[in-house]
């Protein structure tokens, strides 16, 4: 049999029109007020997001997100909590039950499981009572700052005052003069001893440093915070990060924190020091570790711009933020780790339906959605060793832009 070739490319090129139509009108039918991807998601996690100014806005993004992943409910919210806490209890019960029973060999095993695993409990803890901080939580003010309080308190942590400073960052996020935290040094402005500790094991001491003493470092001293031409602390009421209408809250705050660690003091008086050290004190500094470090990767990439004030705007900022794969421990962080780009474009969305509505918004976001996928302990070694200061780029038109640079 002979083929006319045209006539069949033709009519297979018409098939596939009507195909297409169909299935756009299809769409339309079905109510999918999705847009257009903007572009083709990018698929190297080290290639530079776009940093011109989107072609959707905000209201477009959130066209994209189904309806209930806006809705939060003290049901779900209080389960997931729940949960944690039994988890923390069953760790509890088997540590002060059985350890003292297991002969020494396996005993030095056992504690730093403990230890682990206690702590990533604590941290999906701390992420629920941040979540009570963006009201979150539930539809009750009062019910999310209450167990924020909480839960924040008994983690050493004060509240109010983080709750503040935390969403004047997401207010300014990647705004080189108002972002309150991770905020990169240009140049010109590293000290000395950056050249000497820019080898492998200057950036072992200094990564350690980080991790262990970085979050509360933060708290006290504002370390690695927005710089302020006076004393900065969470702890301080008077402190240039809070404004007048906050510094009873700051109060409350620190009034939490105290009455946490006076129990705490009572108990360890009760049950000893190494007890309290094992059971309670090493799953906090874990906890302040995975702190450190989750904070750190979202907000540290060489592929994210920076802004000066004459390039900011607060779209591109929240833009400005990577999501990570932590494996299993973005279950037990509560999905804060991988859903990070949502977080900051729609704070009130609960983490139980944050998963979904990333998923709706990727299509649209397209190149502008920053995803890596690497192992966090890779990423920590190699971001470090990246991301050093900003600066921009040479022979730049795009004066107010600054990227993440290594070269001494």
């Amino acid at each position: 049999m002979i083929i006319d070739k045209p006539r069949f490319e033709a009519n297979l090129n018409c098939r596939f029109r009507i195909k297409e139509v169909g299935e756009e009108k299809m769409g339309a039918v079905g109510g999918n007020n999705m847009s257009a991807p903007t572009t083709k998601p990018k698929k190297n996690p080290l290639q530079r997001v776009p940093f011109s100014k989107p072609p959707f806005t905000i209201g477009d993004i959130k066209k994209t997100i189904p309806p209930h992943c806006f809705h939060r409910s003290l049901i779900p919210s209080f389960s997931y909590l729940v949960q944690d806490l039994i988890f923390v209890s069953i760790f509890y019960y088997i540590a002060t039950t059985y350890f003292h029973f297991l002969p020494s060999p396996y005993s030095y095993l056992a504690w730093p499981i403990y230890w682990i695993a206690q702590g990533c409990l604590f941290t999906g803890i701390w992420m629920i009572g941040h979540e009570c901080g963006h009201h979150s939580f539930s539809d009750y003010q009062w019910v999310d700052d209450t167990v924020g309080l909480i839960l924040h308190s008994v983690l050493l942590t004060p509240y109010f005052a983080w709750k503040h400073s935390h969403r004047r960052h997401h207010s300014n996020t990647s705004s080189l003069e108002h972002d309150e935290v991770y905020v990169p040094r240009l140049k010109s402005e590293l000290r000395q001893l950056t050249k000497y500790l820019n080898n492998p094991l200057g950036r072992v001491l200094g990564l350690a440093c980080t991790l262990i003493l970085g979050w509360p470092l933060y708290l006290v001293f504002n370390a690695s915070g927005r710089l302020y031409h006076r004393f900065a602390c969470h702890f301080y009421p008077y402190s240039p990060i809070y404004n007048n209408r906050e510094r009873i809250q700051i109060y409350i705050s620190d009034a939490g924190v105290i009455a946490a660690s006076y129990v705490l003091y009572r108990i360890a008086l009760a049950q000893g020091l190494a007890w309290f050290i094992c059971i309670y004190g090493v799953p906090l500094q874990i906890m302040s570790i995975f702190i450190v470090l989750i904070t750190f990767l979202h907000h540290t990439h060489s592929s994210l711009p920076h802004y000066d004030s004459s390039e900011w705007d607060w779209l591109r900022g929240a833009l400005a933020t990577v999501d990570r794969d932590y494996g299993v421990l973005n279950k037990v962080f509560h999905n804060i780790t991988d859903t990070h780009v949502l977080h900051h474009l729609f704070t009130t969305i609960p983490h139980y339906h944050a998963t979904e509505a990333t998923k709706a918004i990727k299509p649209l976001l397209g190149e502008y959605y920053q995803f890596d996928g690497t192992s966090f302990y890779k990423a920590i070694w190699r971001d470090s060793k990246e991301c050093i200061y900003v600066e921009k780029d040479e022979g730049s038109q795009d004066k107010g832009v600054f990227w993440y640079k290594n070269k001494l």
